[in-house]
């Protein structure tokens, strides 16, 4: 599982010139599944990101969470984050897990995610065309893969 979180001030999602999602102060996290992933890798992700200290403090410290903030989410599916890239200039996605593997870990990541949060949490569509729009503050971006924990 790699997810990418990005600390916006503002973020949204278009799909068919439709906005299903929109947040101001908060956390944009676009995720990847493999199929080798399972529940504590979800498990841990979640946690891992509720709680990363990214946000300043009075001081200006990067040292509060989105919990601690108040901050919304917004979580996104995004396969190409398992491209490889090492042979020839066209990705594979061969790592990437299918969707009949993949949509009930998404499903499940954003419950997990919702809970770590204690507050629902928007998101894009699995396998839509999807317009994601930001506004990275700082810029903040943090790519976390539970394959790799150090």
């Amino acid at each position: 599982m790699r997810t990418v979180t990005q600390r916006v001030s503002e973020a949204s999602v278009i799909i068919e010139e439709v906005k299903v999602a929109e947040i101001q102060k908060g956390l944009l996290v676009l995720v990847g599944f493999e199929e080798a992933d399972s529940e504590t890798d979800l498990d841990w992700m979640a946690s891992k990101i509720a709680n990363l200290r990214i946000f300043g403090d009075q001081n200006g410290v990067m040292n509060l969470s989105l919990k601690e903030v108040g901050g919304d989410m917004i979580i996104v599916s995004q396969f190409t984050l398992h491209a490889a890239t090492k042979k020839g200039n066209r990705p594979s996605y061969i790592k990437a897990a299918k969707p009949d593997v993949a949509i009930p870990l998404y499903e499940s990541f954003i419950q997990k995610m919702e809970f770590e949060l204690g507050k629902k949490v928007q998101t894009g569509r699995f396998g839509a065309d999807m317009k994601v729009t930001l506004l990275n503050d700082g810029p903040v971006t943090i790519i976390i893969d539970s394959k790799n924990k150090d």
